[in-house]
């Protein structure tokens, strides 16, 4: 249960970091919260890496690793949700 929730997110999050990796992006996307294009591609990358981890542990019937592994990577897609968020600039 936990690995295919696990695999779901992972292959939502690196299709949308692929996505995004053919944009340049905006200011606040780019300077300030320095997501590139490049780093798109990391988070893209990182993501299928754990889609195949958690294929794998529901292959081998690891509910435990797809368990510790969904815990490890909310925290890489939360820090990649929190990418998208932008500061209002202040003119004080």
């Amino acid at each position: 249960m936990w690995s295919l929730a696990g695999a779901a997110l992972a292959f939502a999050v690196a299709a949308v970091a692929w996505r995004r990796s053919s944009a340049r992006g905006g200011y606040y996307d780019t300077d300030v919260y320095g997501m590139t294009p490049a780093m798109h591609r990391r988070y893209a990358f990182v993501s299928l890496a754990f889609a195949v981890f958690f294929a794998i542990a529901f292959a081998t019937k690891n509910p435990a690793a797809g368990l510790i592994a969904l815990a490890l990577y909310a925290l890489v897609a939360v820090f990649y949700a929190a990418s998208f968020l932008r500061g209002a600039e202040s003119d004080e």
